[in-house]
């Protein structure tokens, strides 16, 4: 029950990075694939706080992949993708729509959608 509020800041930053991953800024930049970085931290916040077997595997296995993408992504030659030029605007942008949406998402979308509340 304790790591509850750990994983509830792990999934923090999640829903802003998922945004930023569309919008070219200086997040995204950092971070090359914010959204591998998000499939983590969602992950890691799951396994945290389920422990059946089907969970271990479940996000386990969404956790393994992000690690070996990203690595790989780090050998893999880029193509230019052309996009906007980067501004911190799309980060203030992608973090504050990342924030609502997790407020959405814990207040409202988890129980309806997954079936477990988050807030009692």
């Amino acid at each position: 029950p304790g790591l509850r509020n750990v994983a509830a800041i792990l999934m923090l930053p999640v829903f802003p990075l998922l945004f930023a991953a569309y919008m070219p800024g200086r997040i995204k930049a950092k971070l090359k694939h914010p959204m591998l970085v998000a499939v983590k931290l969602w992950a890691l916040a799951h396994l945290l706080v389920n422990g059946t077997l089907a969970d271990v595997v479940l996000f386990g296995a969404f956790l393994a992949w992000a690690v070996v993408d990203r690595i790989s992504f780090k050998h893999r030659e880029q193509r230019a993708i052309p996009s906007a030029p980067p501004g911190r605007w799309n980060d203030l942008l992608a973090i504050v729509l990342g924030l609502g949406a997790y407020v959405l998402f814990v207040v409202v979308l988890h129980a309806r959608w997954i079936g477990v509340p988050i807030v009692p």
